[in-house]
């Protein structure tokens, strides 16, 4: 009997637990990506040199291969394509108006606004002048966004108008588009929401803390934390919002990752994407969960029914190891490393020595992850210390150089 065929879209960090989860479960994996050093291209059955963008041509490869499931994990770019290859294949996942949706800052937010959905306001700016102008009815601070980015790329917050103009330029080199969008800040307490929607219905909730990370008027996810501890009609506010929210945008059979703010029992949908987040959330769902939610995401690719309730939750949080300066890993301490993962915390490095890496500037310039069951914010610092300590550049280890 042969094997299902999944195809996995993207072979960055973020994929590599889907395409060894995806093996795991027995399953064909046909990865496809751009070429380049992804750790995810020697893991998969098949590769195919495509952009995960052109989707076109990976609904011709999809439709030549037969597959079973199409599916990605922690990236907006390959969801439009999901939603292309679903729609015309009849396959479970994300619809295609959904995937154009939430792909397109501008779409989402006119989609929210006209779903009665709570949201930051905002404005469409095809110039400088129409930057400015629109700055100035929203009212400083604002946030200059590039409609077709993800990881933060080409998002800044300008707290005058001094600054608004390097937010426009920044945002114009990344964007494909002729218009960026400038959105009013709201001044609140940000977290994070994964969910799994259903045909119907929300099959799973997951409101989380979120750590971030401000460099140059862009401010990150580098972490959360599970779970999120909130009023019986906070949370109630925050489904009821989501739900409006998937209604809006036409949402079904696909994870679901929103940036959402906090004041009180006040909600703002700030962003939504059709995907798992990143940034730790798969591993610290399945520990919070006790169950894999690769492995779930995956079965509902296939069209099987995944069940999404759990006996006991275990509280688990996790961050991102980074560096604040450019160099290249001249030492790994695998003592120091080793030291911490006999202590139940899952270290995992994405470079070796040799390797150059870059400076924290947007959500891929990570250099690993630190995860641990817990619910203390001061262990994970320790153990995140701990982890910096090992990992030397020309000048000293990250922790030296991060005090630096």
């Amino acid at each position: 009997m042969s094997k299902k065929k999944l195809m996995i879209l993207g072979a960055g960090i973020y994929q590599v637990p889907l395409i060894k989860k995806a093996k795991e479960m027995g399953l064909e994996t046909l990865v496809v990506s751009i070429k380049g050093n992804y750790p995810g291209i020697a893991l998969a059955d098949s590769f195919y040199e495509i952009d995960t963008r052109d989707y076109e041509k990976i609904l011709e490869t999809a439709k030549r291969e037969k597959i079973s499931g199409i599916c990605t994990s922690g990236t907006d770019v390959a969801v439009r394509a999901i939603g292309f290859v679903c729609d015309n294949l009849g396959l479970c996942g994300i619809p295609r108006e959904a995937a154009w949706k939430v792909t397109d800052k501008l779409l989402m937010k006119e989609a929210l606004k006209a779903g009665g959905v709570s949201t930051a306001d905002f404005r469409k700016v095809a110039s400088y002048e129409e930057c400015v102008e629109s700055a100035n009815a929203l009212g400083f601070p604002v946030m200059v966004k590039a409609v077709d980015s993800s990881g933060s790329r080409g998002i800044h917050r300008a707290d005058r108008m001094e600054e608004l103009e390097y937010a426009w330029q920044e945002a114009k080199k990344v964007t494909k588009k002729p218009y960026v969008l400038v959105e009013e800040f709201i001044e609140a307490d940000e977290i994070g929401v994964d969910a799994f929607i259903g045909e119907e219905k929300i099959e799973a909730f997951f409101p989380h803390e979120k750590f971030t990370y401000t460099v140059n008027g862009t401010t990150m996810p580098i972490g959360h934390k599970f779970p999120y501890h909130a009023s019986k009609k906070l949370m109630e506010n925050l489904k009821y919002q989501i739900e409006l929210a998937i209604k809006a945008l036409g949402m079904k059979n696909c994870p679901l990752n929103a940036d959402v703010f906090v004041r009180g029992e006040q909600v703002w949908l700030i962003e939504v994407g059709g995907r798992t987040g990143a940034t730790c959330i798969p591993e610290l769902i399945s520990i919070y969960m006790g169950y894999d939610w690769y492995e779930k995401i995956i079965s509902y690719a296939l069209g099987e029914k995944a069940e999404f309730q759990s006996e006991e939750t275990h509280p688990c949080m996790g961050a991102l190891l980074f560096s604040n300066q450019d160099g290249i890993i001249e030492k790994i301490e695998m003592d120091k490393l080793k030291s911490l993962v006999q202590k139940g915390i899952e270290v995992q490095l994405d470079y070796q020595v040799g390797d150059k890496i870059e400076a924290m500037k947007n959500g891929t310039d990570r250099i690993g992850q630190v995860i641990m069951r817990t619910g203390s914010e001061a262990e994970l610092e320790e153990a995140l210390r701990h982890a910096r300590e090992a990992v030397w550049l020309s000048k000293g280890n990250l922790e030296e150089r991060w005090k630096n």
